[in-house]
């Protein structure tokens, strides 16, 4: 019995239930309380009282939004006196349009004010099985549709439900900001592809295709994108989905969340819309953007049934439905009509104005470089031939980190630095603020790099 018990416990560090039932059958056998010692080394970190500090693998592998620290500081001046512009968030200066709000407040009045169900009302899910039908020219059921508290939480746990340990998450730059960290989150390896300006940062097909593996398990697209203005031509969009054809485990991700913050001519194509791509796609948008609803956070993700389950099954954990006067909401916003309607349209014809006036004004800044946007409302500028410059008070300008604080101390605008979305040659420049911010910013910029 020695020995049966000395070989169980060496193979799992205790007796299995058949060895147990084994030692004791036809017998009444008092058992003696064994103690396991498990060996195993951490990398502790303890405070002054001895307590462990340490952090989880995950976290650490993790870095910090580089927009949430610039928000942080940017906040800070301004509270202590520092008439900073804030040209950093992702975040319209327009108002939700007042449809849409009054539904909020009738949703509040109504009573409709508890738990939904954790994918979201049918009443909404169905509104946007609708709007994917007669916008985007695919065709959806209601359980093929989880609403979340906004895009950014559809895509991770997008990510969470496909990706498991050592899958790659291909990933084009300049990227937004998130889309690596969530990759980690998963234990997935984010496999970055550069673009670049002279070629209105869109992905190479052929780049693509040469660094695929049987590893490749997700490809994010985003378009419009966050941080470029860049848009896929649906052309280009039809030679990723035949090498995407080519790979039986590649799955697209196709962040939508700009789609009627377009610019003619340029247009709008659903991924999952192209022939043999809905099968493969995980469609994720939200209204953030397009109806100005970035407080009431509400996103979705729409793709195939198992897949989508499986992003609901994390939600559930997580935070279970969204917020149901948002959703109440929501419906009434999709309820404007096509792409929003006369509300969302002059907001677009505004952001158009103010595109145009930021690229040319910058036209005539030396030795800047810069790719007019078609959609969404950044412009991602090359200032890199100021790097390797001294600037009295300040020191070296070395990268777009040191650029953006430069920037800061002396012009005071905040701006993001291209290291956070994979690039560091630029820096992003929102224009989701008033043509009167942008122009007292542009003058500030202007006369801090004069001094460079």
């Amino acid at each position: 019995m020695a020995n049966l018990l000395h070989n169980g416990a060496l193979s799992s560090g205790f007796p299995s239930l058949s060895t147990l039932r084994a030692m004791h059958k036809g017998k009444h056998i008092e058992l003696k309380r064994m103690a396991v010692v498990i060996k195993a080394k951490y990398n502790s970190d303890f405070d002054d009282s001895g307590v462990d500090i340490s952090l989880s693998h995950r976290v650490d592998a993790v870095k910090p939004s580089k927009t949430l620290a610039i928000c942080d500081h940017a906040t800070a001046l301004l509270q202590s006196g520092v008439p900073v512009i804030r040209l950093f968030f992702g975040e319209s200066d327009f108002d939700t349009p007042a449809v849409i709000a009054e539904a909020g407040m009738n949703a509040i009045r109504d009573g409709h004010t508890r738990y939904t169900p954790n994918a979201g009302t049918v009443e909404l899910r169905q509104a946007i099985c609708h709007k994917l039908k007669e916008e985007n020219g695919i065709i959806y059921s209601p359980d093929q549709i989880v609403v979340s508290n906004g895009a950014k939480q559809s895509i991770v746990q997008a990510v969470l439900a496909v990706c498991s340990p050592g899958d790659e998450v291909i990933i084009p730059a300049p990227f937004y900001v998130s889309y690596p960290e969530m990759a980690r989150l998963a234990h997935a390896t984010p496999v970055i592809l550069p673009t670049h300006i002279l070629n209105n940062f869109i992905l190479d097909p052929k780049l693509l295709e040469d660094n695929l593996t049987e590893r490749s398990r997700l490809l994010i697209l985003c378009s419009p994108c966050n941080p470029t203005g860049s848009v896929y031509p649906k052309k280009l969009l039809e030679e990723i989905a035949q090498i995407v054809a080519k790979h039986p485990r590649l799955l697209v991700l196709s962040d939508e969340n700009y789609e009627h913050i377009i610019y003619a001519p340029a247009t709008h194509t659903s991924f999952a819309s192209l022939p043999g791509m809905q099968d493969r796609t995980l469609t994720v948008n939200g209204l953030s953007k397009t109806f100005a609803m970035t407080g009431w956070r509400l996103g979705y993700i729409a793709g195939p049934k198992h897949f989508v389950a499986a992003c609901g099954k994390i939600q559930s954990q997580f935070t279970s439905g969204a917020s149901s006067i948002s959703q109440k909401a929501a419906v009434a916003a999709l309820g404007l009509g096509y792409g929003g309607g006369e509300a969302v349209s002059n907001m677009v014809k505004a952001f158009r104005e103010r595109r145009d006036f930021l690229v040319e004004s910058f036209r005539d800044v030396d030795g800047a470089r810069i790719c007019e946007p078609q959609g969404g409302f950044y412009v991602f500028i090359d200032l890199s031939s100021y790097y390797g410059r001294e600037a009295e008070g300040f020191g070296l300008i070395e990268n777009s980190d040191s650029l953006c604080g430069y920037l800061l101390e002396k012009g005071q605008v905040a701006l993001v630095p291209g290291s956070a979305f994979g690039d560091d040659s630029c820096i992003r420049i929102s224009f989701a603020e008033s043509l009167s911010t942008l122009n007292t910013a542009v003058e500030r910029i202007k006369k801090a790099l004069s001094f460079l």
